[in-house]
């Protein structure tokens, strides 16, 4: 017996550039950022003042008060995007098998700011004031939890933790579980939150993140010459995955078929990418012959791209090894150029974009490509969308500990 097909039917998302996959889409497509100074805190002291911070997001627009003092703020991100997709997905909770719908979501770094205020508290007024909420406002399956208990979704229940690779991961795990048969739908992506002091200044330590604090708009610059590091960034990309049976038969709207996935890991450095991008191009490598294509069939990449040093030399070596002399004719973009590196949730943001992508033949742009760089050599679709058929599309994901994912969508 064949894999059982898998499409996606619903697309919800909470981004720096647009807190709906909407306002998400259309900003990407005209190259707006969504770098600025951070608000969340007070930078006066730190080597970084500048993330990709969620805006005009009140959570008592989407909670009631009592309700979102529970909930940390990657959980709401989680929640508001998962409810984008059930809508989206025209899905009739009420007439479906609840058991046979799961949900994997993760974060990579999970309740950092509820840890970080509750030992605040704990410092200055002991341990009997620290909240009886704390460990359900921070553990990382809290996402998941609270999405399916929300709609009553009784499938397989968990969450993915793999850094930047996290939300990726967890859509790869919703393909499989859908395949062999666990479920017939799968609610999947990750929510982040780390725009906060111990972020920032762990990220900092690392020499990881930009400090370009005076051109904020221009600090994510994946690919460019003068890049020096990636930006911060917070929301949640949510997809529902349906088995093609499933959705045909209740009329589902479908964005594009989920066709390949491929796991690796570098085994190399905690968080160097292998030299080349070995890791890389065997994920990239399984993925397309999981989708049953071969790499010449690809149009678009959306690249991982954060802006560092290391990645986007390490990426572009592994497109070019992969794919040889089609390589040149890829359209590449990162998209983190507009919402900065939304770590464990970056991996379903761009998952939705690539959907798009190949559902509206539309290419998103890098934006800040100014200066080449002579080893990043391929066509990055600098600074401006364009129109292009596209039959399919990966994207790439890797993370701190050397883990790497690559996602095939197919058009449907």
């Amino acid at each position: 017996m064949g894999k059982r097909r898998v499409v996606l039917t619903g697309l919800g998302a909470v981004t720096p550039v647009g807190n709906t996959v909407d306002e998400t889409w259309r900003a990407i497509l005209t190259g707006k950022g969504g770098v600025d100074r951070i608000t969340l805190f007070d930078t006066e002291n730190f080597t970084t003042k500048i993330a990709a911070e969620v805006k005009n997001f009140d959570p008592l627009n989407y909670f009631e008060k009592k309700e979102a003092r529970k909930l940390d703020r990657f959980t709401q991100f989680s929640l508001v995007a998962a409810d984008e997709a059930v809508k989206t997905s025209g899905l009739d909770l009420e007439k479906e098998d609840r058991d046979r719908i799961g949900v994997i979501v993760g974060s990579g770094i999970g309740g950092m700011d509820s840890f970080e205020q509750e030992h605040i508290k704990l410092l200055n007024q002991g341990p009997r004031r620290v909240s009886p909420f704390f460990i359900t406002q921070m553990i990382i399956d809290i996402a998941a939890g609270q999405i399916s208990l929300k709609y009553n979704l009784k499938g397989p229940n968990f969450a993915t933790v793999s850094a930047c690779a996290t939300s990726a991961h967890a859509i790869g795990s919703g393909l499989r579980t859908i395949q062999y048969g666990d479920a017939d739908i799968m609610v999947c992506g990750g929510g982040e939150a780390s725009v906060t002091p111990m972020s920032v200044s762990g990220f900092n330590s690392m020499k990881a993140i930009s400090t370009r604090n005076d051109e904020p708009e221009k600090a994510s610059r994946p690919f460019d010459l003068k890049r020096d590091g990636f930006i911060v960034g917070e929301g949640a990309g949510i997809v529902i995955l349906e088995e093609l049976e499933h959705a045909l038969a209740r009329g589902a709207n479908i964005y594009g078929e989920i066709a390949g996935m491929g796991f690796t890991a570098d085994a190399y450095h905690i968080t160097q990418p292998a030299p080349g991008g070995e890791g890389a191009i065997r994920a990239m490598r399984i993925a397309v012959k999981d989708a049953g294509l071969q790499p010449g069939d690809i149009q678009y990449i959306n690249a991982h791209g954060t802006s560092t040093f290391f990645n986007d030399r390490n990426e572009t070596a592994a497109i070019k090894t992969l794919f040889g002399e089609h390589a040149s004719k890829i359209n590449i973009s990162s998209t983190k150029s507009m919402t900065g590196h939304l770590l464990g949730a970056a991996g379903g943001v761009e998952m939705i974009i690539s959907t798009l992508a190949v559902k509206n033949n539309k290419i998103p742009p890098t934006i800040n490509y100014e200066f080449p760089d002579p080893e990043c050599d391929l066509n990055y679709t600098p600074n401006k969308s364009i129109d292009r058929d596209v039959s399919a599309a990966i994207s790439n994901s890797f993370g701190f500990g050397g883990h790497n994912v690559c996602l095939c969508v197919k058009k449907y």
